[in-house]
């Protein structure tokens, strides 16, 4: 069984939306499937902005209530509790996915701008690397670009 890298991406310069669809499309270009677990209440928005997120791009999805689910490369979803066949996950405001099987890499998307977030994603880094996980955090400096900081 592989062991799941955790790696922590704190947005600070850009939004949520000004970063994930760059990081799945490297996400596809491994030949990774993707579930991005997010809550209810934003599902339909982040689905319809992935089909418009820019005119020369193309991000095949779907969304785990809709047919054909299991054949999406990136499979949204706002209530799947397992991640097996899915390479990479990506968790939103939050979001967990209990069953990590196989997984590569799980990238925990932490908006910079709340406090909220901030705090419960330092709960979650406490509690994974307690748990010897191997994990990974990255900040936007002020131009958005990545560093490094654990």
């Amino acid at each position: 069984m592989s062991v799941t890298d955790y790696w922590f991406y704190h947005l600070e310069a850009s939004t949520l939306e000004g970063v994930l669809p760059g990081l799945l499309e490297k996400t596809l270009e491994k030949g990774w499937r993707a579930l991005v677990k997010l809550p209810e209440s934003k599902l339909a928005e982040l689905d319809s902005f992935l089909w418009t997120f820019r005119d020369d791009a193309f991000l095949p999805h779907g969304r785990d209530d809709e047919p054909q689910a299991e054949l999406q490369p990136i499979l949204l979803s706002a209530s799947t509790h397992s991640a097996k066949g899915f390479d990479a996950v990506f968790l939103l405001d939050g979001e967990l996915v209990e069953d990590m099987d196989g997984v590569n890499r799980a990238m925990v998307m932490i908006n910079g701008r709340s406090q909220e977030d901030v705090q419960r994603e330092r709960g979650r880094w406490k509690t994974l690397k307690d748990a010897g996980a191997n994990l990974a955090y990255y900040q936007q400096d002020d131009r958005g670009r990545w560093e490094k900081k654990a």
